[in-house]
């Protein structure tokens, strides 16, 4: 009796990163070694696939037998004979190395559409993608739809940018269509910068076909027939993937001249950004395909009416475009009875910082918080306790834990204080200085900041400024005030998103974290630790055992004592590395 046996081996960035070749190069051996080929009458399929999503179990292995699919999470390539003879051989799953009930309740609340194939299909396998019903979008709209039935479609649906702004896609695409220019061009925007941020990265790196498909409807539906990739050089990976993804699709007729027999006339070029976060901003991409620095235009004209060398212009993010295949074979219907009245659809975040599941989810819109990271994230690490999340990235706000039952879409983000963002979530526990949290994000967009307006490039730098002496201890009474007021002057006249989004993190933990402010500035001291300047370590000598763990971990010698005796710590010479702390069994180094 026949076996269709198929081996999924996560080979994202964080699957090859965690040794995913190697698994999957183990299995291979494996396989050839013990003549699994011709045991099992036809030959296993052992490929690659993108990210899983729970990076935190990397590396990922699917075997799929007739169909039952077992996850293994942690394999390593030792692992491989141990699951091949057991599993594979023996037909008895190796329960030790199989993903736990965590892993089960991070998908249970996940509904992937975007991230649907991702995880599934080779992404360097055109026939993979066509097999799971790829680009038979593009050739219904092809097939006798006009533009304006796409673009229709499309407003039906309620798709917003998932870049940020959230603009609606169908009414952005309807302007391109009404320009009468005959050049225009659609951008796919794939720079994310955001700090813990790595979800277009992941499409690409996944699902490149799906990028195409999608580019190739938007470009039909505004009358484009060129379009740019501008994803950023950092992503090594994803781009060998999408630049092979493109050489597939001209050669089956998907990109090119004429596709599918249809007139329609269509191509996508590449363009490598250098990482400047700037660039997120539609008339910085466009200056920097341009050859020019990354800076951005004041507006109008819009892109829409005068973009890419000087031509009718669209831009849109990779989970956008992404979403747009899936609404054509679906339906508006479909696409709108997920998600809330004004947010429709699905989100894709990097779900990171103090949680114990991290990785990359995708939810309906209107999910809350509390069940993003507590029933998807499975909770705080260590049992700690829940101080905000981070959404929005660096141009986003910190939210408390009343604000955890908020559902998150546009417009309740917006009014808790933060934003989507393109879907940096970052969780924060009691062990972060939200101070010094807020300095983080700061200073980031202080040094993307492009330096073309003053209230960004000077204002940015003078809120740095403050922060710094506030979490060094030189903190001023009236520093408060003079960041909230500085902040919306910035907000105010700043040309850009970068500079009118940056002091967000500032106000947003002034808002909730006023005492932790007060508690630096006022009493010289950091509640949660951190500030280094407001810290000292001492030892509990009546905890103290002598057992010399911190004096030999102490990268300064300024621990001193002899063994089984009392140490103490010279603070001239203490540097506060927090080794000593980590180190101490006994609870006897103190951080006050």
């Amino acid at each position: 009796m026949k076996k269709r046996i198929s081996i999924n081996v996560c080979m994202g960035t964080g699957g090859m990163a965690a040794g995913g070749k190697e698994v999957l190069d183990r299995f291979a051996e494996e396989f050839n070694k013990e003549g699994i080929s011709a045991k099992f009458q036809d030959s296993p399929y052992i490929h690659k696939v993108g990210c899983r999503g729970f990076c935190a179990r990397d590396v990922l292995v699917d075997i799929v037998i007739d169909g039952n699919k077992t996850t293994y999470e942690h394999v390593t390539p030792d692992h491989v004979p141990q699951i091949v003879s057991e599993h594979i051989v023996g037909g008895v799953v190796v329960a030790a190395l199989s993903v736990k009930e965590d892993y089960h309740a991070f998908k249970d609340k996940q509904v992937k559409v975007v991230l649907s194939d991702c995880g599934e299909l080779d992404p360097e396998d055109i026939d993979a993608y066509i097999k799971s019903a790829g680009y038979q979008s593009i050739k219904r709209v092809l097939d006798g739809m006009t533009p304006d039935d796409v673009i229709g479609i499309i407003k039906d649906s309620g798709l917003r940018g998932r870049g940020g702004a959230g603009f609606p896609t169908g009414l952005k695409w309807e302007y391109g269509r009404r320009e009468k220019s005959p050049v225009k061009y659609l951008i796919c925007n794939a720079d994310e910068g955001d700090p813990g941020a790595f979800m277009d990265r992941s499409v690409v790196e996944g699902n490149p076909h799906l990028l195409i498909e999608g580019m190739a409807i938007g470009a039909y539906a505004i009358g484009a027939e060129h379009g740019y990739v501008y994803i950023r050089a950092e992503y090594p990976l994803a781009v060998d993937r999408l630049r092979l993804a493109l050489n597939q699709s001209r050669e089956r007729g998907y990109l090119g001249k004429n596709i599918l027999n249809s007139g329609f006339n269509f191509d996508i070029k590449v363009k490598l950004g250098a990482g400047a976060f700037v660039c997120g901003e539609e008339t910085a991409l466009i200056a920097s395909i341009e050859g020019k620095r990354g800076m951005p235009k004041a507006k109008p004209p819009f892109p829409a009416q005068k973009g890419l060398f000087g031509k009718p212009t669209i831009i849109n993010n990779v989970e956008t475009l992404a979403n747009v295949p899936y609404i054509i074979r679906n339906g508006a219907e479909w696409f709108a009875s997920m998600g809330t009245e004004k947010s429709k659809g699905t989100k894709v975040f990097a779900l990171t910082g103090k949680v114990k599941n991290t990785g990359l989810i995708e939810v309906p819109m209107g999910i809350t918080l509390r069940e993003i990271i507590y029933d998807i994230g499975g909770g705080i690490e260590k049992d700690k306790k829940f101080k905000a999340v981070q959404t929005g990235g660096p141009s986003g706000g910190c939210l408390t834990e009343d604000l955890l039952d908020i559902s998150v879409d546009y417009e309740s983000l917006g009014q808790a204080g933060s934003i989507m963002g393109s879907g940096g979530m970052v969780v924060l526990d009691e062990d972060n200085c939200m101070v010094n949290m807020a300095r983080y994000f700061l200073e980031f967009t202080q040094n993307e900041s492009c330096g073309k307006c003053t209230p960004c490039r000077v204002g940015t730098k003078r809120l740095l400024e403050i922060l710094d002496r506030i979490t060094e201890g030189r903190g001023k009474t009236n520093d408060m005030e003079l960041l909230e007021d500085l902040s919306r002057d910035i907000i105010a006249a700043s040309l850009c998103g970068l500079g009118q989004t940056a002091p967000n993190p500032v106000l947003s933990t002034l808002k909730r974290f006023r005492g932790e402010y007060e508690a630096h500035i006022v009493e010289k001291r950091c509640p949660a630790g951190v500030c280094k300047a407001l810290i000292t370590y001492t030892i509990n000598a009546d905890k103290c055992t002598g057992c010399t763990a911190c004096a030999r971990v102490c990268p300064v010698t300024a621990i001193t004592g002899e063994k089984k005796k009392p140490h103490r710590i010279d603070q001239a010479l203490c540097v506060k590395c927090n080794s000593c702390f980590e180190a101490c069994k006994f609870n006897s180094i103190k951080k006050i």
